[in-house]
């Protein structure tokens, strides 16, 4: 596709069929000419409405759109990485952020690089109201002025960067995430923690660092780097995702009073090749979290917002009237 080209959603599919297999969450298989959305067509005025959770001084949503697929970050492959790079045009991006907030969605989460703070520049300039959930972009060589700039930009809130947490946590540096703490604090914003596994933050609680939310991976995809895949016998190779892994999360975010972000919450799409087990990913998380807390999901195409939003609306209404 040449440079500039505009990117129509009926091109995009055909070139998606080309990878052939299964796109788990969208129900393609080889020779298909359509994407068939998992849940069945169910009209706004029949559902629930969007529950809502405290977030410092604001109200948002208890299901919060996701950046990750918005930057090309699939972590599935390297192909559907690719696939969303090329789907995600600006038009797109703000019919998929319009489609969320149609659905009740009020908050966007996605990271804090010039691209990203440009999306949300436009979203805004043509009416819409997301709030804007910041992490910091750990490749920034001056992560205090990336902070203040998604400050400036209009972040309600800004979090520490999961991976460059873990990394830190295992070089014996963890400190170093609070003196960000510190910075984000200082611009007013509410202030946050993610990490891919519980221990660095129990001790930010065990330390009493000032922040107010922490975002909790489900999974914790590098759990096997450089280990022995047992059923092999060779070095693992990919993402890992156990289910062992979301249950210690969850034992963490039930144990803290801090606000907490589950993500990840369906495998990277993992756990989406049917209706019934990405059903029962959104009922996991809902019901092992507080009800103070909130999800984050990752959407791909737009039938994707009101199918997420419908599973968070009608599994809360049961969870709250049960």
């Amino acid at each position: 596709m040449s440079e500039g080209e505009k990117i129509t959603k009926r091109a995009f599919l055909k070139r998606m069929l080309v990878f052939g297999g299964g796109f788990a969450g969208f129900n393609v298989k080889k020779g298909e000419a359509i994407l068939r959305p998992i849940a069945e067509s169910i009209e706004e005025s029949e559902l629930p409405e969007m529950p809502m959770i405290q977030f410092g001084k604001y109200k948002v949503s208890k299901l919060i759109v996701g950046g990750n697929p918005i930057s090309g970050n699939s972590h599935f492959s390297s192909q559907r990485s690719r696939a969303m790079l090329d789907y995600f045009s600006e038009e797109n991006v703000l019919e998929l952020l319009s489609l969320c907030e149609k659905g009740g969605i009020n908050t966007w989460q996605s990271r804090a690089d010039r691209h990203i703070m440009g999306l949300f520049r436009s979203h805004r300039n043509k009416g819409g109201k997301l709030h804007w959930i910041a992490q910091t972009a750990s490749e920034m060589a001056n992560i205090p002025g990336n902070i203040r700039k998604a400050a400036n930009a209009g972040a309600i809130g800004i979090y520490h960067h999961g991976s460059q947490t873990d990394k830190y946590w295992h070089s014996g540096q963890i400190d170093k995430v609070n003196e960000m703490l510190k910075v984000m604090r200082d611009t007013g914003v509410v202030v946050g923690m993610a990490s891919h596994f519980p221990e660095p933050l129990e001790y930010a609680e065990e330390k009493g660092w000032d922040l107010d939310f922490y975002l909790n991976c489900f999974y914790h995809p590098k759990k096997m780097e450089g280990k022995i895949d047992e059923k092999t016998g060779k070095p693992f190779k990919g993402e890992y995702y156990g289910d062992e892994d979301r249950e210690r999360m969850c034992k963490f975010i039930r144990q803290t009073d801090k606000l907490c972000f589950g993500y990840k919450i369906v495998a990277a799409g993992r756990k989406c090749s049917t209706k019934e087990s990405t059903k029962k990913a959104f009922e996991f998380a809902l019901k092992n979290m507080k009800k103070k807390d909130g999800i984050i999901v990752g959407m791909f195409f737009p039938y994707h917002a009101k199918e997420d939003t419908m599973y968070v609306k009608t599994i809360w209404n049961e969870i709250s009237t049960a």
